[in-house]
Order: structure tokens, then sequence, then C-alpha cells
């Protein structure tokens, strides 16, 4: 079963570059990049499953990466490729971080409320993706600078068949945090980007957010949503929401 889910995952982070504004096959390998953004958490390269990898085809990929003015970087399921590691860092690659991956079924789903005072809705106005959008930004540190592009590409994971959610408080009106699941591929949908700005933290937000994005991917047809979590706090929300811990994942780049 392990093996199963660690291929579907695997799988549905291949469907989700081809999904990219722009596409590069380089041999084993799919580079999935946009060209309105430089940010190497969103162009990044993943191996096919099951593909035969040699360090000639690492050399290809980091050439492809360097045609497209992009870091090179990869994100991958552990068990898909066992030995690339081994040639990403022969290759000068450095690993970035070694998560876990969890996942949650329909039978693991324990559903959360929204909190007091807190509406987890979906977002409609250009005005709603901004302001959630800015959301997340602050609650992950600042770690982009929010433009139109990302409006456009929360917009297109909508309408390709994604879950995009926000939390508004209530009466104000501001907008707290947010997330969103990938269109769904091979049964799995990544559930990504779930964030609550500080003042509003610590209120059952985040969970109510995870579960709002998870039940309407259930309802869509999907057989099992799965995330990373970046810390305890974290974790702790999502297990509550009922996702288990399945499998490992790796991230590596050449800066």
């Amino acid at each position: 079963m392990k093996l199963i889910m660690d291929m579907s995952v695997q799988r549905s982070v291949v469907a989700q570059l081809s999904a990219r504004p722009q596409v590069v096959e380089a041999g084993p390998f799919v580079l999935g990049w946009d060209p309105a953004s430089p940010s190497k958490y969103i162009n990044y390269a993943t191996p096919v499953p099951g593909a035969a990898i040699t360090p000639a085809d690492v050399a290809a990929l980091v050439a492809a990466f360097r045609e497209i003015d992009r870091i090179p970087r990869l994100e991958y399921v552990v068990n898909i490729a066992p030995d690339l590691e081994g040639q990403l860092l022969a290759a000068g690659f450095t690993v970035e971080a070694r998560h876990e991956y969890l996942v949650c079924t329909p039978d693991t789903f324990a559903d959360v409320p929204d909190p007091d005072g807190v509406e987890v809705t979906e977002p409609d106005t250009d005005a709603d993706y901004w302001g959630m959008i800015t959301a997340q930004a602050a609650a992950f540190g600042d770690a982009f600078e929010v433009g139109p592009a990302d409006i456009d590409r929360s917009r297109r994971t909508k309408e390709r068949g994604g879950v995009v959610r926000m939390a508004r408080s209530r009466p104000d009106g501001l907008i707290v945090g947010g997330g969103q699941a990938s269109p769904p591929s091979e049964g799995v949908a990544e559930v990504a980007g779930i964030a609550v700005t500080e003042p509003f933290r610590r209120r059952g937000i985040a969970g109510a957010i995870t579960a709002a994005i998870t039940r309407e991917a259930f309802a869509r047809g999907v057989e099992g949503a799965w995330l990373e979590a970046s810390g305890d706090d974290s974790w702790r929300v999502y297990e509550r929401v009922g996702f288990v811990p399945t499998g490992k994942r790796l991230y590596l780049a050449l800066d």
C-alpha cells in the first residue's frame, strides 16, 4: 500500500509540473516552470516514476535549467528513485530538506468546524485572491513579493479543478489565511500553502482551512489528499484532520 501511495504521489507531482505554463521534458525528468516567476519553489523538476536515470541525464537536466535561467532544483518521493540522490550530490547539488509526507483518506478524515468569528470560503474576486495570497506570504515570513502572476496562478489552480479556500475574520472582513489543493491526478491531490497570519494563530483556523479543502477534494472524488508538515505545530494540525505519515520526499538544489 505504501509503495502504491508513493507512486501515486510522485505521479501527481509530475502532473502538476506538466501543467505549468512552460514544460521541458529532459530525458527522465519533467521540468515545470513559469516565465512570470523566478522562484525556485515554483520552477523545479521531478523524475518520472520507473525511468532509468544516468549521470548524463542529470547533466542534461542542469543544462535545461541554465537554458531558461532558473536554479536547478528537484522535488521527489525518495522511494521512486532511491539512487538519484547520490547522482545529484555527485553533480554538486545539496539537500535543502527531507520531509515526511502525510496522507488523509475519506476513512481517516476528521472534519473541523470554522472557529467563532471566522469564515472559511472560496475566493471570488481579485481582491479576495490578493488578500489571501498576501496573508499567505506574510505567514511564511514574506518569502515572496505578491504580484498579479500569483493571482493568475491561484485562479488557474481553481479553473483546472483544484480547491482554493481563504479564511476571513468577522465582522471586519479581514482575510487572515488560506490554502489550496492541486487538481486531482492519479486519484490524489496535494494540499499546500496552508497559512494563517501571526495574530490569528492558535485559534483553530489552520485546521478549519485544511479540513475545508480536504472535504471538498473528497467531494470531487479524490481518494487521498497528501501534504507536508513544516514543524511540530503544523504536524499536530494536520494529524487532527486525519493526515497520517506515509512516505518521504526529498528537496535538492544546485545554487
